[in-house]
């Protein structure tokens, strides 16, 4: 046992002295290095700091050259605007020299110019008074002054030329009066012969049939909500009343009407009628007027034999068909005045063709929408030379109502013609005509004002209605704009009983999900 613990003792002052001297050992090694390290980083640092001031000064002097350079430029642009002003006022002052000396000139000249004026003059003094002295002896030889020699010879000529003038102008005029008026009479008696007209059938009522009397709730829809959207977005007043399977559609347009017409019955056919559905439809039969208006016009003139109109012109056409004048369809006026036109042409040997032309365009100012305030005819006039018509055509058209001077011979047939068209019995109706410019006015008093989008006059013309721009009128600005569309319409339109004025102020909010 003594032995073993000897041994165990042993092995642990081994181990015990081992570690001690290991730690011993690494004390020293890190201590060696730890110095090692800092002598290097201390030499790194010379080098870096070394450096460092190398480039400094590097850096330094290229600052230095190029700031000697620019300074160099400077004073040489410097030197070069000095030569450049010494150079200008140089020649400056030879100018100034060239002035003087010219003014000298010009002052010579003048003084010259009077000199040669006044010498001028005294010789017309001179010439005058010797004129007057050779007239005086002339007086004296003839017995008479010059002024009444001179007036007997005139009178004289002007005898005898109004003696052969007036001699002529008799036989002329015995001669056209025997011929003229035979012949205007056959040229316009075969004229009417050969065109077939029509007779005056416009009004301002459309009737819309339906199937059955259940459709006319539908139409009216909850609370009339249905029927006051159809009117707001048609201009058209639509009166539902006792009369079986039909509904009554009145406007004095009937381009509204027609609108109002083929929307209802796109409507009832598919069988969906609600406001937004009605708006859909309304705007969907404006587009498609639109087109059958082109093609009318299109039309029109393939049957007349017109070619080469502008596309303007001939939507102008086709717009005749809804309108009228004094009851007599302008469309149909319009082509039997062309029609009228080119017979008469063709019996005084003109151009048929430009004659046809001028018939049918005659009357594109009562359709136009530019400039209302000018006379149909001018306004015609004034679309037919925009639209790079012949200037014959434009003077015809401008000139039918006498507005213009006639400078063509197509322009009286076109006169001639215009009047056979609606003086004849059962062409027009005045009535209905004034009825329309009546309620036009009124529309176009309310439409003066701004903020106003649209204007609808219904039932006739005892209510206007004016539909205004949210976003531009306030609710309380809607009375007073009330109060004055009533005033002026009350100063400025003669009418039968009473107008009510309506003006409506919508607000809407859309959105869309997407």
């Amino acid at each position: 046992m003594d032995t073993v613990s000897t041994i165990i003792l042993a092995i642990g002052c081994a181990i015990v002295g081992f570690l001690a001297g290991y730690m011993i050992v690494k004390s020293v090694l890190l201590k060696n290095n730890k110095a090692r390290i800092l002598q290097e980083a201390l030499k790194e640092g010379e080098d870096i700091k070394k450096e460092k001031i190398f480039q400094a000064k590097e850096k330094f002097l290229q600052l230095k050259t190029e700031h000697e350079q620019y300074i160099n430029k400077k004073e040489g642009e410097l030197r070069e605007k000095e030569d450049k002003i010494k150079s200008r006022e140089n020649a400056v002052n030879q100018q100034n020299s060239e002035l003087g000396r010219k003014e000298k000139e010009v002052e010579a000249i003048r003084n010259n110019l009077k000199l040669q004026t006044e010498i001028v003059a005294k010789k017309s003094d001179e010439y005058e008074k010797l004129r007057q002295e050779e007239i005086l002896k002339m007086e004296n030889i003839a017995g008479m002054s010059a002024e009444e020699a001179k007036k007997q010879l005139v009178e004289a000529m002007k005898a005898e030329a109004r003696s052969e003038a007036q001699s002529y102008i008799n036989d002329v005029m015995d001669e056209a009066r025997i011929n003229a008026s035979k012949e205007a009479k056959r040229i316009v008696i075969n004229t009417i012969q050969r065109t077939a007209p029509e007779v005056a059938i416009e009004n301002a009522v459309t009737v819309f049939n339906i199937e059955n009397d259940e459709i006319k709730g539908r139409i009216i829809g909850r609370e009339g909500r249905n029927i006051r959207a159809l009117e707001a977005a048609t201009g058209v007043e639509i009166v539902v009343d006792d009369t079986p399977e039909a509904i009554l559609l009145s406007a004095f347009d009937p381009v509204r009407r027609e609108v109002a017409r083929l929307a209802l019955h796109q409507l009832v056919a598919d069988g969906r009628i609600h406001p937004a559905r009605i708006e859909e439809v309304v705007a969907k039969v404006k587009k498609q007027l639109e087109d059958e208006i082109l093609e009318t016009g299109k039309r029109t003139c393939i049957d007349l034999g017109i070619h080469g109109l502008s596309l303007e012109l001939v939507k102008l056409v086709g717009r005749m068909k809804y309108r009228s004048s004094y009851g007599q369809n302008l469309l149909q006026h319009s082509r039997e005045v062309a029609n009228l036109c080119a017979a008469m042409a063709s019996e005084l040997g003109l151009n048929s063709k430009i004659a046809k032309r001028a018939g049918l365009l005659h009357d594109i100012g009562k359709v136009s929408e530019e400039d209302p305030d000018l006379p149909h005819a001018l306004l015609g006039m004034k679309m037919a030379e925009k639209y790079k018509e012949k200037p014959e055509i434009c003077n015809a058209i401008g000139a039918h109502h006498e507005e213009i001077e006639m400078t063509s011979l197509i322009s009286p047939l076109v006169m001639v013609a215009d009047a056979i068209s609606g003086a004849r019995p059962g062409a027009r109706r005045e009535v209905i005509e004034s009825y329309i410019k009546r309620l036009k006015d009124m529309e176009d008093i309310a439409l003066s004002y701004n903020g106003v989008t649209k204007t609808y006059a219904i039932q006739a013309g005892r209510e206007l209605r004016v539909i205004v721009g949210s976003e531009q009128v306030s609710d309380k600005d809607i009375e007073n704009l009330s109060a004055e569309i009533a005033r002026r319409i009350q100063n400025e339109m003669t009418y039968p009983g009473q107008v009510k004025i309506t003006v409506i102020r919508e607000s809407r909010s859309v959105a869309f999900a997407k």
